[in-house]
């Protein structure tokens, strides 16, 4: 443990921000899975609904500088193709 007060402080501050990112990155895979269960299922219109949420969590983990452009760009394309290949 740090000695110094300010070096204290930023353990503690690096702690809280690396729970927030592990958390976003944990919501991230798991509406990639749910979103994939649904598109096993064949449901088309929850597909639909769970790949736009998706979306959405995947920019905000891209904003946070969670995920890299491409690989954001990557999944997204990866399950849309899925969802519109869906019989």
């Amino acid at each position: 443990m740090a000695n110094i007060k300010s070096s204290k402080k930023a353990v503690k501050t690096i702690a809280k921000k690396t729970e927030n990112n592990h958390e976003l990155k944990a919501t991230v895979k798991n509406c990639i899975k749910n979103c994939d269960k649904a598109i096993a299922a064949g449901d088309k219109e929850a597909a639909t609904a769970k790949y736009n949420e998706v979306q959405k969590t995947i920019d905000k983990a891209l904003s946070k500088g969670l995920v890299k452009a491409n690989t954001a760009a990557r999944q997204k394309s990866r399950l849309s193709n899925k969802v519109k290949n869906m019989k």
